[in-house]
């Protein structure tokens, strides 16, 4: 059988292979949104075998295997590794067409050295080459980063955490690779959570501070984002289904954070206008802070509440959903912008048809000096595949300026992931080279080769604002 991912991989033109190999390859990552967990960076975790690293919290495979129809037992369930690694060969080896396929097949390569197709007459040699590689003497989470070019990676981090984690891997000088936190108050923002009350007391603890209304929860709040800036952070990060920042009353605010800290129940109203305000005041905080202010938006969680009832969030049963209207998400940043307090902000949307409503309304608050202050974010999620993330180039590039993109992102809990920046890459230099090609920009790789390695790495280095 011929070699599977050779050197020109997604790479259809000469120029395309020349903008990969002589600009985008050797590049450095930064990772300025993922799931890893710091602790497993500080310890420098090591990994028993490809189940432990790939299958144990990777939603993608689980989703996938299920469509396979695979038992459950050998995705989230009680089957030994070797079951469920047997039972993902089988599923990827004829998911054509399907982003796991190709990333599949070049973690094996880049980190195992493996060029063999995964299947089920393979998988038993393959568990057995990577085993070897990994266990007490193995491959760690801190090799893995090195081994992948990683200079920064940003994790994902609730305001209560204390970071230690963080801080340590900090003062180790033997360890040069950044790893910074991300501010993310969901917990915060979900007035109407059955766990709100619970997280307001968490968050009084670690502040040291009563939250007995909406000005003390700000205050508390903005206490832990200073915390977290002495820490590394330079960015914040939310996930919504469909807000409505239309509906903006401070009033309305206090009162449903008065209800709830009560015991009372706010009405629809209120937990809409919570969001909105509490949204604003962030963003302010964000900005004199410097953060980056990210928004994931468009997910609905656990519709299948049989399965969320039985294996918890996060195992797959999340979907694309109804996204904001371009009334909503002006509303919020013209709040912002007219006391000219809106800061660098990126926008990811789940469903990708409304990626033209976004971009084309992020344009209206662009301004000096950042250029592309304002971004439509990579390919988030269930657009993160060859058309998706080709789709939302395009769309950067017909809307705005896609020089000044600041690239990809792994959105991952493995740390065998970043090969997803090698597939953006590919696909951002096939693009490019294509373009060349048929005439559509100069024949020239000194300006599209810095680009490229722009997109690839500097324009987020100079977006976040990191020192190496």
């Amino acid at each position: 059988m011929s070699l599977f991912i050779k050197d020109d991989f997604m790479l259809n033109s000469q120029s395309a292979v020349k903008l990969y190999k002589d600009y985008a390859e050797k590049m450095p990552i930064f990772d300025f949104h993922s799931h890893l967990n710091p602790d497993e960076i500080l310890k420098d975790k090591k990994y028993t075998d490809l189940t432990d690293i790939w299958l144990l919290a990777d939603h993608y495979k689980w989703r996938l295997m299920r469509a396979n129809g695979v038992e459950e037992k050998y995705i989230t369930g009680e089957a030994d590794n070797y079951e469920k690694f047997l039972e993902w060969a089988s599923t990827i080896s004829k998911a054509f067409g399907n982003p796991l396929y190709h990333w599949t097949h070049l973690e094996l390569k880049r980190y195992f050295g493996i060029d063999t197709l995964l299947n089920e007459e393979t998988a038993p040699q393959i568990w057995r080459i990577s085993k070897e590689m990994l266990g007490p003497d193995g491959l760690s989470a801190r090799e893995l980063l090195i081994r992948s070019n990683v200079k920064a990676v940003c994790t994902t981090d609730d305001p209560i955490d204390d970071l230690e984690s963080h801080r340590k891997i900090a003062e180790d000088q033997n360890f040069s690779i950044k790893v910074l936190p991300t501010f993310r108050p969901e917990k915060a923002l979900g007035l109407e959570g059955q766990g709100f009350l619970d997280y307001i007391l968490k968050l009084e603890s670690v502040t040291g501070a009563k939250i007995d209304d909406f000005d003390d929860l700000v205050e508390a709040l903005k206490q832990r984002a200073e915390f977290f800036k002495s820490s590394g952070c330079v960015v914040a990060d939310v996930s919504f289904e469909s807000p409505d920042f239309t509906v903006s009353s401070a009033e309305k605010a206090k009162s449903g954070l008065k209800k709830v800290l009560n015991g009372e129940k706010p009405d629809s109203y209120e937990i809409e206008a919570y969001r909105t305000e509490l949204m604003l005041a962030l963003g302010r905080i964000y900005h004199k802070l410097g953060f980056v202010m990210q928004m994931h938006l468009g997910v609905e969680r656990n519709y299948n509440t049989r399965m969320f009832g039985e294996v918890g969030p996060d195992r797959g049963f999340d979907a694309i959903g109804e996204s904001i209207s371009s009334k909503s998400l002006a509303a919020l940043l013209d709040g912002l912008a007219k006391t000219k307090e809106l800061p660098k902000t990126v926008i990811y949307c789940l469903d990708d048809k409304d990626n033209n409503m976004i971009i084309s309304l992020l344009g209206c608050y662009q301004e000096a000096p950042a250029a592309g202050k304002l971004q439509l974010g990579s390919a988030w999620w269930f657009n993160d595949h060859l058309d998706g993330m080709r789709k939302q180039l395009k769309t950067t590039a017909n809307f705005g300026h896609l020089s000044a993109f600041i690239g990809m992102l792994t959105d991952s809990r493995s740390f065998l992931s970043f090969t997803r920046h090698e597939y953006f890459r590919r696909i951002l230099c096939d693009l490019l080279g294509g373009w060349m090609e048929s005439g559509q920009v100069p024949m020239d790789y000194e300006l599209l080769g810095e680009i490229v390695k722009d997109i690839c790495f500097n324009n987020a280095v100079k977006y976040f604002n990191i020192n190496f």
